[in-house]
């Protein structure tokens, strides 16, 4: 019996192919996922990997050994996989591994309506079902069918921004040799934007860099180009393109908080009062502008189950994280980086002003960006910064791992869920309160 919890995460499946992830359990997940969920069919995507065509397949063999239907769309963005998902009101399985590595692959699941599929939402179910066996199928196989929903995904990714009448922008587009080099030529194409392509040959082997915008180092070669194209700004994607991280006129990066806070605006000028949604270590920015424009900001723990969660039960009508996830609920509630893309390029365009001045509007403090530690005891570490920052004039809550509040900084520690990590982010009105904050968490942090 392999081992299980090694691959099923928080918010998918995720591990090295073939020694943790084979077709034979990719075959017995989709047999599993449908006695789960009882559902007349099944939509199914995979990314560009190599071992992607062939795990999506047998997937969808053992969704149709137990009686279900399943539409193959082929070659997908994880955010094209939900489109389907909510378009046929299908639940879904999208084969990608984002932004890991090319020896990894994974399975991301979801609901009818692009719902989450997380631990606490079907993960662990379908994970003792896998343990104990998933029970031999009793009727009549489903059908398979292949249909394309690209251009039905572009032409509804272009009836929620209208772009008609913005001046021409020049854009630089890092695909990472990602699902973007699939999706950016059909949503863009027709509209007043000139495309300069980065890496777009789909290639899950990553020959030019890995498809993780995370890291600094992916994306030099877009800060590179776009003053030397002369372009408005440069977009990158990840590797299945749900994210996506945005390069300014100068090369510099526009920090996703103001891209969240861009969005919100443009959201709330649509529907004055409604409630946004940002999770806790996007910067404060983003609830004080929020609130200056009439709406309501909410604040969530970090993750994508999270945030869909409260869309759901508030009725917000967008979501961002600093992760570069942004989350529409027009687009059932689902992230999808290329709608925040759009957004970015109307609201550049509807203004004279380039992106570093239009983006300092949205950009109040300075961040620490995410600092990862390895401890072996995070548990004990963040009880230490608790007693560390014991004093009436600061607020501490514990919505995810411990947050710790002052008039002019706060910072954020919490544990990762898969990993024996303590995650920091802190934030301040100047670089300096921000670096001293900083090192004096990271010395109780790191012991």
């Amino acid at each position: 019996m392999r081992d299980l919890g090694a691959i099923i995460k928080a918010y998918d499946i995720r591990g090295v192919v073939p020694e943790q992830l084979d077709e034979a359990l990719a075959r017995e997940v989709g047999a599993a996922f449908v006695r789960l969920f009882p559902t007349p069919g099944v939509v199914v995507g995979h990314d560009m990997r190599p071992s992607s065509p062939g795990l999506a397949a047998a997937f969808a063999e053992g969704v149709a050994a137990q009686g279900a239907d399943v539409v193959l769309i082929g070659l997908a963005s994880t955010d094209e996989l939900y489109y389907a998902s909510g378009a046929l009101d299908l639940p879904g399985a999208m084969f990608t591994a984002s932004h890991n590595p090319a020896r990894y692959n994974g399975i991301k699941l979801c609901r009818a309506g692009a719902s989450p599929v997380g631990q606490d939402s079907g993960l662990t179910e379908i994970r003792a079902m896998l343990e104990a066996g998933v029970p031999a199928p009793d009727g009549a196989p489903g059908r398979v069918e292949q249909r394309d929903v690209l251009h039905e995904y572009a032409d509804y990714l272009r009836s929620l921004v209208d772009l008609r009448g913005i001046r021409p922008l020049r854009v630089v587009v890092d695909a990472g040799n990602g699902m973007a080099g699939h999706t950016v030529p059909a949503v863009l194409t027709g509209l007043p934007v000139t495309v300069v392509p980065l890496y777009f040959d789909l290639d899950g082997t990553f020959p030019n860099h890995e498809a993780n915008p995370l890291d600094p180092a992916n994306l030099r070669d877009l800060q590179a180009a776009v003053p030397a194209h002369g372009a408005d700004l440069g977009l990158a994607f990840d590797g299945d393109a749900d994210r996506c991280f945005v390069i300014d006129e100068r090369g510099d990066p526009v920090s996703p908080s103001a891209v969240t806070a861009l969005v919100a605006v443009r959201e709330l000028a649509r529907e004055p009062g409604a409630k946004v949604i940002h999770n806790l270590i996007t910067s404060r920015a983003v609830p004080e502008i929020v609130s200056e424009h009439g709406g309501r900001p909410v604040r969530t723990r970090v993750g994508h189950s999270f945030i869909k969660a409260e869309m759901a039960r508030t009725g917000a009508i967008f979501g961002g994280e600093h992760s570069a996830h942004y989350y529409f609920r027009d687009f059932w509630r689902a992230d999808t980086g290329m709608l925040a893309a759009l957004h970015v390029l109307a609201a550049l365009g509807g203004q004279p002003e380039p992106l570093s001045v239009l983006a300092a509007d949205f950009d109040r403090y300075v961040g620490s960006g995410e600092i990862n530690s390895t401890v072996a005891d995070p548990t004990g570490r963040i009880a230490a910064i608790r007693r560390a920052y014991d004093d009436p004039t600061l607020q501490v809550d514990d919505l995810d791992g411990i947050t710790v509040a002052a008039k002019d900084w706060w910072f954020n520690v919490r544990a990762s869920n898969t990993e024996p990590l303590l995650r920091l982010n802190v934030e301040a009105g100047d670089k300096a309160t921000m670096a001293r904050v900083r090192d004096a968490v990271l010395d109780i942090v790191r012991g």
